[in-house]
């Protein structure tokens, strides 16, 4: 533990002098262009006009800084139980909840989109929640059967799980509740034990969303040790007490069971550098990749992340964005395609790798339109 602690410590220092010295250079650079050119820019009006390379289609395309592909998204998908099932999620217009023999259909036009991941949320029935989550562990629960129905059907589509305990939790929280409190360290290794359960199913990535102290290190030790070292973690690693969250809440049945709020292990909005020292521990724990939730709002937070650690750095476009935006476009007050592409846009201009969205698939029929 004291040797984890000096690795955490030491990736803390290292990215704050990271970012004070690319300040520094960046600052320097600018200082330089001043000089040199009396104002920012290289170049002065009329001579320099920064409208020719807008003039036209080709030109723009040209000289754009960053392309929006396919490749970019992981689609959420929700899943319920039976068989040939379609639910519509009231409080997000356009979603379904899918049942497991509709799952493998789905990951086809995905896959015939391009797209190269989905992740998956089980809305797991009231009666199997118990304030232990021991359906969590249970090899045949509704994520493990629609994992395992995906990989058969398309060994190519990467599956993405989530690791936390809410979906089963009769208590709505990720992780156990002791007296009121949500305990860290039994949380763990309830999490150690769902992951294990969940990449035999066939899942790819195992995203620990549950923001417990030291559950990275955990995960990846139980991973490795059942023989599961190719199994990628992506670290939900700045993942902020967020009001955004409550459309998924409804499409997973957690709101109804949740008492309290998260703000215990979840992040404070107000802070910034305190995700730095998440980031920097969860890396240092053997996070392959790192997630920052919400996403639009956060996307300062994203681009200190990619700037300071330049590891891969996702972002998660939350239900209550996905909802805020169809709202807006059903009412006719947004041009739906347009804000569809540019909102996506923004997460790539703010160095995200890729995206969890819910427009996945629609965003993909457009950009090959």
């Amino acid at each position: 533990m004291a040797s984890l602690a000096r690795r955490n410590e030491f990736f803390v220092v290292f990215a704050e002098f990271d970012a004070i010295f690319k300040a520094i250079t960046n600052l320097t650079r600018k200082l330089n262009i001043v000089a040199s050119n009396g104002q920012y820019g290289l170049g002065t009006y009329p001579s320099t006009r920064l409208r020719r390379n807008r003039g036209d289609g080709f030109s723009r395309r040209m000289v754009a800084e960053n392309r929006l592909s396919a490749d970019d998204f992981i689609w959420p998908v929700f899943v319920i139980d039976g068989n040939n099932r379609r639910e519509p999620v009231a409080s997000m217009p356009g979603v379904e909840r899918l049942s497991v023999d509709l799952i493998p259909a789905a990951a086809a036009e995905a896959r015939s989109l391009g797209i190269p991941a989905m992740a998956l949320f089980p809305n797991t029935a009231p009666a199997l929640k118990t304030p232990d989550a021991k359906e969590s562990l249970n090899p045949d629960n509704l994520v493990c059967r629609a994992s395992k129905a995906l990989k058969d059907a398309h060994p190519d589509m990467g599956i993405l799980c989530d690791v936390a305990l809410d979906p089963y939790n009769s208590d709505g929280h990720d992780g156990i509740v002791r007296d009121g409190v949500i305990v860290n360290d039994e949380t763990i290794e309830i999490l150690c034990q769902q992951a294990i359960v969940q990449a035999s199913a066939g899942c790819n990535i195992i995203g620990p969303s549950d923001m417990m102290d030291g559950r990275i290190g955990a995960i990846r030790k139980a991973l490795d040790g059942a023989g599961f070292e190719h199994v990628r973690i992506m670290s939900y690693a700045a993942k902020y007490a967020s009001a955004f969250y409550g459309p998924f809440r409804d499409a997973v049945g957690a709101d109804s069971a949740l008492k309290g709020d998260k703000k215990t292990y979840q992040m404070d909005p107000a802070n910034s550098n305190e995700a730095l020292r998440e980031v920097a521990m969860d890396i240092a724990e053997g996070a392959d990749m790192v997630m920052v939730k919400p996403g639009m709002p956060y996307l300062d937070i994203v681009r200190r992340v990619k700037d300071t650690f330049s590891v891969p750095t996702f972002a998660y476009q939350v239900s209550g964005e996905y909802t805020m935006l169809k709202a807006a476009a059903n009412n006719g007050w947004l041009d739906n395609d347009k804000v569809v592409l540019e909102s996506l846009m923004a997460f790539k201009r703010a160095g995200a790798d890729g995206i969890l969205t819910y427009l996945a698939i629609e965003a993909a029929k457009l950009i090959q339109d």
